[in-house]
């Protein structure tokens, strides 16, 4: 492998920095909740704006050190929890699943340098992403410990309150990362 390759696989020092920032960019995004009929935080939009502007790699890995922190019981969950018991309870697999759609929205993000279309379609994709592993996660655990419920009914639960908070989110997490990409150095 080339020298120059080499270099660009590594993390440098302004690689941890930005994962860093971002990951506390995360919590603080994580305990910022809006009260409605449900609470609505914005951890879905810091997670698509983070690897939006940092990319698959950086992006992906500013993600697992904040799963990583709330599963050792740094308080940077939603309603400033954390613990591994939150990981494991019912909604854990909609935080877990934050790690595909840090995936797939820096992997998008990368190959279209942050165009805006794109971006868009890409975090979609994530978040849809996220509501199946999600919801299938939920499943699993609820029906442990109750009756199994209906697929509707779970997706009633987890998924629809959420759809158009959602959508909002995503549209100014796009527009953040479309104006803020060019001073991020890749």
């Amino acid at each position: 492998m080339p020298q120059a390759e080499k270099k660009k696989n590594k993390l440098a020092v302004i690689d941890f920095a930005y994962i860093g920032v971002s990951a506390a960019i995360l919590a603080v995004c994580s305990w910022i909740c809006i009260p409605f009929t449900i609470p609505i935080s914005l951890q879905t939009m810091g997670v698509c704006l983070v690897a939006g502007l940092l990319g698959m790699k950086r992006g992906t890995i500013a993600a697992l050190v904040f799963i990583l922190l709330g599963a050792i019981g740094v308080p940077v969950f939603s309603e400033f929890t954390g613990g591994i018991g939150i990981i494991l309870g019912n909604t854990g697999g909609y935080i877990v699943g934050f790690i595909f759609t840090a995936l797939i929205v820096g992997y998008v993000s990368d190959k279209c340098k942050g165009k805006f279309f794109p971006l868009v379609a890409s975090m979609i994709a994530g978040i849809l992403v996220c509501y199946a592993f999600g919801t299938a996660w939920f499943a699993v655990v609820y029906a442990k410990s109750n009756e199994p419920a209906a697929l509707v009914t779970i997706l009633g639960w987890c998924v629809f309150p959420f759809i158009l908070p959602d959508a909002i989110k995503i549209a100014i997490a796009a527009t953040l990362t479309n104006r803020l990409r060019r001073y991020i150095k890749q």
